[in-house]
């Protein structure tokens, strides 16, 4: 392991969301790179968020992780900090921070297991263009991806596990695994952008681990751009399933690690109105969120990365 007289930062990246209804035209401003959206636009968002209670708890949840990862290490070697990708604290007011505590030594981790130029590169740039702007840049280690790491899947086969549990007894056993993880521009596959072969790769494996026989992966949260975006969605999915005969769907939003909007909206809300809507049950997964084996699986996940650094 490196070993330095200054702490290892571990920086924890995630998307960011809105803390207020006020706040919702300028974060939706962010994700669309200064553009500003319509009003019509923002008025749909800010009333998504609204339905759901005002805000969502993802940046709660977010520093909750930070604050037990944290815990389980020694302080005088580790510091974690947390950054945002397009809402406060943003990763270029969070890597100012860093280098005035002295920290010097960087692993950062997007809190998204699968690669994407779009997503994860994303995070990148943004970290890399606040680090560029330091007199004195930081040394980073950037975790690119880690939907291959055995406790992540082991994680969601459990999850999956437990919402077939909570089924009534004669769906149980018939219950189809669905899952799922944001859509992304089709254009990405022009790219050979490895996303959608790391997503059935993941949910292979995770299938594997709990030895299902069929299993389905499909799209959610496409946004309204008006260029074609991976497919196929949910909401489309969840009628072909039921003209197959499926009558309960385990909902395993694989894609995310905790609730936001994309969940507590796009599964919890539209995804169960449409299952409803066509006489299925549907039964989501609890995200990992900031529960203990979440930590530990990022504590082993750290411990790894930091062990193999020079």
């Amino acid at each position: 392991m490196t070993d330095h007289t200054s702490p290892t930062g571990i920086f924890l990246l995630a998307y960011g969301t809105p803390e207020s209804l006020d706040d919702v035209e300028p974060y939706f401003t962010h994700i669309r790179g200064g553009r500003k959206p319509s009003p019509e636009a923002v008025e749909h968002l800010r009333e998504r968020y609204r339905l759901v209670g005002g805000r969502t708890p993802l940046k709660d949840l977010t520093f909750a992780v930070a604050d037990k990862l944290q815990a389980r290490l020694d302080a005088r070697r580790y510091r974690v900090y947390v950054g945002m990708k397009h809402w406060h604290p943003f990763i270029a007011e969070t890597v100012p921070r860093i280098a005035s505590d002295g920290v010097q030594d960087v692993v950062a981790l997007a809190l998204a297991p699968h690669y994407s130029r779009i997503s994860i590169g994303g995070y990148r740039s943004y970290l890399d263009e606040a680090n560029a702007a330091l007199e004195r840049p930081l040394r980073v280690t950037f975790i690119e991806r880690w939907h291959d790491y055995p406790g992540f899947r082991r994680l969601i086969a459990d999850r999956i596990a437990a919402a077939r549990a909570e089924l009534p007894p004669d769906l149980r056993n018939e219950a189809l695994v669905l899952f799922s993880a944001h859509s992304l521009p089709e254009r990405i596959l022009s790219w050979n952008d490895p996303y959608p072969d790391e997503l059935r790769e993941s949910a292979a494996g995770i299938a594997a681990l709990l030895k299902l026989t069929d299993w389905r992966l499909c799209y959610q949260s496409a946004g309204m751009t008006g260029e074609p975006w991976l497919g196929p969605d949910i909401l489309d999915y969840l009628e072909e399933l039921h003209g197959e005969g499926v009558r309960a769907v385990i909902s395993a939003p694989f894609g995310f690690v905790a609730d936001h909007l994309e969940v507590l909206w796009d599964i919890d809300r539209e995804a169960q109105e449409k299952a409803a809507e066509l006489g299925m049950t549907l039964r989501r997964i609890r995200m990992p969120n900031a529960d203990d084996e979440f930590v530990d699986v990022l504590a082993a996940l750290l411990h790894d990365v930091l062990e193999k650094r020079v």
